[in-house]
């Protein structure tokens, strides 16, 4: 079983991950990443690009058996830059949680839209670590300082309601039809002549503090 996979729907490539049971970021989801969105960037009949988890969550961190060992796949943030350099929009649609690095995957996508019932945070920083990949960097940009200070400190995830008020999530899917609100909020930001928004700007902010 693949534990990414890429769906064609119309104008919108849908990247699938699927990698129980919560969606870790192991070193063939990374690979799984990377490549789903060099096809879908290189796919002229592609316009935008949804991101989605199979299963009971969206990615819900680090795989944590990897933790101690060497190195193996594609590094994480060669996987996030490719994400936020994409020249076509991209959504996050996130159910269950997005928690460590999956909020940090969440953040480079340029939307975000989530079930009521998701909940968004770094709950690491509870253990004394710090989001690795570019987290505590993105997150004030997208919510503010006070929002991702306390985020930060605290380790307490936001819902989805609070995080759609900070600013965190731009939308709010029904309960049971995340994949087609995602796919809906996708087009309406082709038709609406959108492409990235914020994360662009952090985009190059990054670089530019990177020298």
């Amino acid at each position: 079983m693949q534990s990414v996979t890429t769906r064609i729907e119309g104008d919108i490539a849908v990247i699938l991950v699927n990698n129980p049971p919560v969606n870790a970021l192991s070193w063939h989801v990374r690979q799984g990443l990377l490549d789903g969105f060099d096809a879908a960037l290189t796919n002229d009949a592609v316009k935008a690009i949804v991101l989605r988890c199979e299963g009971a969550t969206f990615i819900a961190g680090a795989d944590i058996t990897e933790f101690g060992k060497a190195p193996q796949g594609p590094d994480f943030n060669e996987v996030l830059n490719k994400i936020e350099a994409s020249a076509k929009p991209v959504i996050a649609a996130i159910h269950g949680t997005a928690l460590g690095g999956g909020l940090e995957t969440a953040l480079v996508c340029h939307y975000r839209i989530a079930v009521p019932s998701a909940k968004l945070g770094v709950p690491e920083v509870k253990l004394g670590l710090l989001p690795g990949a570019g987290g505590t960097q993105r997150l004030p940009r997208v919510v503010g300082v006070e929002v991702a200070a306390d985020m930060c400190s605290s380790g307490v995830p936001l819902s989805a309601a609070k995080a759609k008020e900070a600013g965190l999530v731009d939308a709010l899917a029904g309960e049971d039809s995340l994949a087609a609100d995602a796919i809906d909020y996708a087009r309406d930001r082709i038709a609406a002549g959108r492409g990235r928004h914020a994360n662009a700007k952090c985009l190059a902010m990054l670089r530019q503090s990177n020298g």
